[in-house]
């Protein structure tokens, strides 16, 4: 060891593992309950997952209590990330694009089938038997609640689909903890990317909570100024006559002014103005936080475009998840580019030449994460195979989806984006389809494509692959011993996906999976997302190859990599092409304004008030969020407790 270099503390404790171990089940509870059962209040579809921070915060004021005692007992900052980490990776599996779809997803096509859709006839000889549940008898109390899950027979049923399931995303979580592992020196300690949305959690558990931290003023100013606003709120839900103005994106629609054509194809043009997500903003490079709003402007514009020109010959006119696509795979060859002669060394390492780099302080040994890719890697391939897919199918479809999952974690480990929602059809089953067409595909890969959606289909926003990134730069900070935090994020990948297959079925056989929903909305079971609509239309009316969509694809790549270009050949250009890649698909809707907002205001920080005014007004953004946090968590805790939805201070 270097003699200037301090040690390392350990940090991940077999304590700290028990207390995150403790907390998964009611987090996981929480999270479905608020965000799938009530699609009210939303978790995780921020980066920054409020129901994790509000238990970090809570263990920290409690943490301050035992300094004061029996300081030995105290939690260290390793300890805390520790937990948070946990967190995050549980929370995300069972969130709003995930196992909350996936596992009403499962008896879904059986118990929806009628004569008139003819799914039976359809598709329902391609669905492997052993991930799903058909049984109209087990499933009469999934659907109409009043119904123990606990019953013998409904354990017994359930149980396969389970284990089968949990294994892929057991399998699924190994292959990113490795490729992180295996990326993390070039990206944290070579480059040095800036990890924006870990700027939080970092400063509250430093020391493990210290009171420093907590007596800044400015802190306390944003912390207070965001908490009055969501009492007021929140007593509004419950007292409609109090008088209130609504932050939320469906307050306000700016699309209904737009009444004449071209511009009427403008369409939904919310105008968000959550105090948190402007917080989360200011917390983001200039460019980018421009970038997202901007992109999002020119997205509503290209609809403008096609309506006055009368594009009929292209009615996925400008096919906006196409072009994210193609921005997604630029910036996933981006980062592999940018990231080829760390990874060239990694290969040496593995293949023990002498000149290779040293990965002795790594999470695991190159080797060892190499051989686990493998290893989980085969276990995928025979998962789907046994699954009655096809080879030359499953292999595109992981290549791409893996793909995306490096280039989600470079965008947030490198901009720190507030959300990152691609949703609808930006997967690679949409990209299948185009550059294959059905045919090609099949039916027996078709027919499993839907239960896919919980990895890769319906949002990315709670991606667990840059939360386990994110943790292994906490604890380079922090200087802990990361080889425990790879079993702790395992460990998180099971407890979590188990506890979430409990949350879900035991709620939906308690309420019944036709439960309203807050505002209007309806469960996961009946309101699902269309996935099966949609399989039953490539079933009914099979399709050749989308050449447009092809070509928008290779548009989209070719103006990335454009944006590129521009960026390293001048200094002054505003463009970043993450902002395009992430405001194309839908999901910009529910904060760009938010972004317009913080742009602004950090831009006038920058350059009136210079370094240092930005630093204070730092702390009291950092209040703004955790006010936000702690009360809007306050509601949503108190919907549960209460059996009804209160307050959602979260877009979702």
């Amino acid at each position: 060891m270097n003699s200037v270099e301090k040690p390392r503390a350990s940090g991940v404790s077999w304590r700290a593992i028990l207390i995150s171990l403790i907390l998964i089940p009611p987090n996981v509870f929480w999270v479905w309950e608020v965000e799938g059962m009530w699609h009210s209040g939303h978790p995780t579809t921020i980066s920054l997952f409020w129901n994790v921070v509000l238990n970090l915060f809570i263990l920290i004021l409690l943490n301050l209590i035992i300094k004061q005692i029996a300081p030995k007992f105290a939690l260290t900052q390793g300890e805390m990330i520790t937990i948070y980490v946990m967190l995050s990776i549980a929370s995300g599996l069972v969130g709003h694009d995930s196992l909350a779809l996936t596992i009403p997803a499962i008896p879904h096509a059986f118990w929806f089938a009628t004569p008139e859709n003819e799914w039976a006839e359809l598709f329902h000889g391609f669905i492997p038997k052993h991930l799903v549940v058909s049984d109209k008898q087990i499933l009469l109390g999934f659907y109409e609640g009043d119904t123990s899950f606990y019953d013998p027979q409904i354990l017994r049923a359930w149980l396969g689909p389970t284990l089968w399931w949990t294994s892929l995303i057991v399998a699924l979580g190994l292959v990113m903890i490795c490729i992180n592992v295996l990326v993390r020196k070039q990206w944290t300690e070579h480059e040095k990317l800036a990890y924006p949305i870990i700027q939080l959690p970092m400063a509250i558990t430093e020391g493990g909570g210290t009171s420093k931290f907590l007596s800044n003023r400015l802190l306390w100013i944003g912390f207070i100024a965001a908490a009055i606003l969501d009492i007021w709120h929140g007593l509004h839900y419950l007292f409609p006559v109090l008088p209130d103005f609504s932050v939320r994106h469906n307050a306000r629609n700016w699309g209904s002014f737009f009444t004449e054509k071209p511009w009427n194809a403008i369409g939904w043009l919310p105008v968000p103005l959550y105090p948190f997500v402007i917080g989360l903003g200011f917390l983001l490079p200039l460019d980018l936080s421009f970038s997202i709003w901007f992109f999002f402007i020119f997205r509503k514009l290209q609809f403008v475009f096609g309506s006055a020109m009368g594009f009929r010959n292209l009615p996925g006119f400008p096919y906006q998840f196409d072009q994210a696509i193609g921005a997604w795979m630029a910036l996933a060859i981006a980062a592999l580019w940018v990231t080829r002669r760390h990874l060239t060394g990694v290969l040496k390492r593995v293949f023990g030449f002498r000149d290779a780099i040293d990965d002795s302080v790594e999470p695991i040994r190159y080797r060892t994460a190499f051989g686990l890719i493998i290893l989980a890697s085969t276990y995928i391939i025979w998962f789907c195979l046994k699954a009655n897919m096809t080879i030359l199918i499953i292999l595109p479809f992981f290549a791409f989806f893996f793909a995306m999952s490096l280039a989600i974690t470079r965008a947030r480990a490198e901009l720190g984006p507030p959300a990152h929602e691609m949703a609808f059809m930006t997967n690679a089953q949409s990209f299948l389809v185009n550059s294959l067409g059905t045919r090609r595909i099949g039916p027996n890969n078709l027919a499993v494509f839907p239960y896919f959606w919980f990895f890769s289909g319906r949002g990315y926003r709670e991606h667990i692959m840059p939360h386990q990134l994110e943790g292994f730069k906490m604890a380079e900070r922090a200087r802990m011993n990361t080889q425990r935090l790879v079993l702790a994020m395992a460990l998180a990948v099971i407890i979590g996906s188990l506890a979430s297959f409990w949350a879900v079925l035991s709620e939906m056989y308690r309420l019944g999976g036709a439960v309203t929903g807050a505002g209007g909305g309806i469960g996961p079971s009946v309101g699902h997302i269309g996935q099966f609509n949609w399989i039953a239309n490539l079933f009914a009316f099979p399709r050749e190859p989308n050449q447009p969509a092809i070509w928008f694809t290779i548009g989209g790549i070719g103006f990335t990599f454009f944006l590129m270009f521009m960026r390293m050949r001048f200094i002054w250009w505003p463009f970043h092409p993450a902002g395009y890649a992430l405001s194309m698909p839908f999901g910009t809707e529910y904060f760009w304004t938010c972004l317009v907002i913080s742009t602004l205001v950090k831009w006038l920080i920058l350059r009136f008030g210079g370094l240092t005014m930005h630093r204070k007004a730092t702390f009291f953004f950092f209040g703004v969020i955790l006010g936000e946090y702690c009360v809007g968590a306050f509601w949503s805790a108190m919907s549960v407790i209460l059996r009804h939805p209160i307050y959602d201070f979260a877009p979702g």
